[in-house]
């Protein structure tokens, strides 16, 4: 192995390079895979790609670390209480919409609004769908588990834990979905500024995602922004199954 030379922090800025290299790969793995065998079946490669690489990950990282694993986790970890994992998580999901927001704006400054919202649209068309199959394996959902499994895969996506959502009217085939605090929009009213036009993406959003969960599920929209909305919420979406259950 050559040796590089390097100072400590040119070599662990290289150290997180590496890293965001191996994310990237991993991604164009699972677009590749997605495009040659569709969604479900790349959902499922990856799956067991993700159990393998993550056991691999843990185990050599802790070797040259020198911290315990506990049933593949970092022991330290374990040893958190539960408010101080959820505060890890909330973290997590917090880094996830940070990194979201910083991909449009990089877009948008270089190449103008209307750009940006073409990019932010299209990749949620791909994420929400993935998002939603990776839902359905953490709780074993079924092929159709109808709206009740809908509003219970809800609270487990990213958004459920960064912003703050509620349900009403809720029946056995239909239900309204409210995101009551965004902190993407609630930060922009801090400042001063108008509502984030999202309903075009919110429609590929909420619509792919009700519809990987179950492809019963239709999805109407309540209101959006740039749509006048109460203060209680900035967008509200009705999901819904049809009596004919038409695909």
């Amino acid at each position: 192995m050559e040796k590089l030379e390097l100072n400590k922090k040119e070599n662990l800025g290289l150290v997180f390079d590496f890293m965001q290299r191996t994310m990237v790969h991993y991604a164009l793995w699972y677009q590749e895979v997605k495009d040659n065998f569709g969604a479900e079946r790349a959902a499922e490669i990856m799956e067991e790609a993700w159990q393998k690489s993550f056991s691999i990950q843990m185990k050599r990282l802790s070797k040259v670390l020198g911290f315990e694993l506990e049933d593949g986790i970092p022991k330290a970890l374990l040893e958190l209480d539960d408010e101080k994992i959820d505060e890890l998580r909330e973290a997590v999901a917090v880094n996830w919409l940070a990194n979201d927001g910083v991909w449009f704006q990089a877009v948008e400054f270089s190449e103008g609004m209307k750009p940006a919202k073409k990019c932010n649209d299209a990749a949620w068309g791909k994420f929400s769908p993935y998002e939603a199959l990776r839902i359905k394996k953490i709780l074993s959902l079924s092929e159709h588990p109808g709206i009740a499994g809908l509003k219970k895969a809800m609270a487990y996506r990213l958004y459920g834990t960064v912003n703050t959502q509620s349900f009403a009217n809720e029946t056995e085939n239909s239900i309204d979905f409210f995101m009551n605090e965004c902190r993407v929009q609630s930060a922009r009213k801090r400042k001063g500024l108008d509502d984030y036009p999202c309903k075009s993406g919110g429609i590929i959003e909420y619509t792919t995602f009700a519809k990987t969960i179950d492809s019963h599920i239709k999805t109407r929209i309540i209101g959006c922004p740039p749509d006048v909305h109460p203060d209680n919420w900035y967008c509200g979406w009705q999901f819904y199954i049809s009596s004919n259950n038409e695909e």
